[in-house]
């Protein structure tokens, strides 16, 4: 996994509270209709967060069902219990996307959102995956593109260099254009790629772009030559342009549909 990031009890509240909004619900919404889940199936959400996802997905599998969601967070792994307290088609586990806690063949659909690029085995994920699931069972899977990132600022060149300082959370800051062959690899069918815009202005306060700017100007400094007054000087140009009707925000984020072959890939390990 990166290294750049921890998930402490501070950070996970404040993404849950992220997730509460509408362009967090919006995406939610999306991955379960593309995810559809049945009554009776056995469902995985890997890096389950604040367990949101998991505890909709319990819904559409009802008690005759089960859903198991796995993070490498214990405070994240908190919330989520809280979450989906009183379903018991739900279990909770620490666990590693690259060594699932699960028997072959022993799953009908697995999701994934925006987990996969910062786990530096990738491929070995999506044998993990590819190995749980039944033979004709789905994944879904969302991933951002963190080079696609639209956002203004008066001083590009500092903008290009928070970018770049951030881009050092991530194992793989481009992996939407390498999933799709990295899926077919190991054995899955593509059957959808579709993107999601997360799209930002001034009338948007305290969503996505929000809780990016604190997370940025709190990581950046002291890496690409990124200085802790230089964030605060990038942060403080994001809040007047917001003030002042100036600000703007996007990034693509795209969900994979794929389908487990018959016979299972070779392992990448």
């Amino acid at each position: 996994m990166s290294t750049g990031l921890q998930f402490d009890p501070a950070m996970s509240k404040g993404i849950e509270a992220q997730y509460r909004r509408p362009q967090m619900v919006r995406r939610r919404a999306r991955a379960l209709v593309l995810a559809d889940p049945r009554i009776g199936q056995d469902v995985l959400d890997v890096g389950c967060g604040p367990g949101y996802l998991t505890a909709d997905l319990a819904a559409g599998v009802t008690d005759s069902g089960s859903v198991l969601g796995i993070d490498q967070s214990d405070s994240m792994l908190a919330l989520a219990g809280a979450r989906c307290e009183g379903l018991p088609q739900v279990r909770l586990e620490k666990g590693d996307a690259t060594s699932l806690p699960l028997a072959d063949a022993s799953m009908d659909l697995a999701l994934s959102t925006q987990v996969l690029e910062y786990v530096a085995d990738v491929d070995v994920a999506l044998s993990e995956m590819g190995r749980v699931l039944r033979p004709g069972g789905r994944c879904v899977l969302l991933a951002t593109d963190w080079r696609s990132v639209a956002w203004y600022s008066s001083d590009e060149e500092r903008m290009t260099r928070m970018l770049s300082a951030w881009e050092e959370h991530l194992a793989h800051p481009t992996l939407p254009r390498t999933l799709a062959a990295r899926l077919s690899a190991q054995g899955f069918r593509v059957d959808a790629v579709e993107r999601y815009s997360v799209l930002e202005t001034s009338g948007d306060v305290a969503d996505y772009a929000s809780m990016m700017i604190m997370a940025i100007a709190s990581f950046a400094p002291g890496r690409r030559g990124v200085t802790k007054e230089e964030a605060a000087a990038w942060a403080d140009e994001q809040g007047r342009l917001r003030a002042e009707g100036g600000f703007h925000f996007s990034v693509g984020q795209y969900f994979f549909t794929a389908t487990r072959s018959q016979a299972l890939a070779p392992p990448s390990r």
